[in-house]
């Protein structure tokens, strides 16, 4: 059996400090979806970068890529539910953490702010508002998104990578 660090059983100094980052992931959601809202036309895109981006004002009333959005209004009462779980349980995920598990906490981190950024959305407005649109040629769409909704793939990939990465040193400890 390989000797374990005693530093990576040890508990992380103050892991919840990085909920600032999630903080930061919702303030910037926030305002940019006011100011979005506030700029831009209803579904009216704004050329940025023709052929390819463009910033278009939308309301999800569903989860990702409108999923459920067509229904009735009780879906946004399970995805607030679902995004209060999400933070609450990815908060006690985080106090919990060892010390090296930075890539952990920051992706954690980034997931609780996207939940509680898209959260305040369904609350207050009972949608989404998204606004990045990404397309080829005008022929091609990508579902519209928001700044939340990309801290939650970022921290979503970040999971996945340090996951990955663990395995990996696993593998390679067991044939030392």
């Amino acid at each position: 059996m390989p000797d374990l660090d005693k530093h990576s059983l040890a508990p992380m100094r103050a892991p919840l400090r990085w909920l600032w980052l999630a903080l930061a992931v919702i303030v910037v959601d926030l305002g940019t979806k006011a100011l979005a809202s506030s700029l831009l036309v209803y579904a009216q895109p704004v050329v940025v970068i023709e052929g390819f981006f463009d910033l278009t004002l939308l309301h999800n009333y569903g989860a990702a890529f409108s999923f459920l959005a067509d229904h009735s209004g009780w879906q946004r009462w399970l995805f607030a539910l679902i995004a209060i779980g999400a933070a609450v349980g990815l908060s006690i995920w985080m106090s919990r953490l060892k010390q090296g598990e930075t890539l952990v906490a920051v992706a954690l981190a980034l997931i609780i702010g996207g939940a509680v950024g898209n959260l305040f959305d369904r609350m207050v407005h009972g949608y989404v508002v998204d606004f990045f649109s990404f397309h080829w040629r005008r022929a091609y769409y990508y579902p519209a998104f928001n700044i939340a909704d990309s801290a939650i793939c970022v921290g979503a990939v970040g999971l996945i990578w340090d996951a990955l990465r663990g395995r990996r040193g696993r593998q390679e400890e067991g044939q030392s």
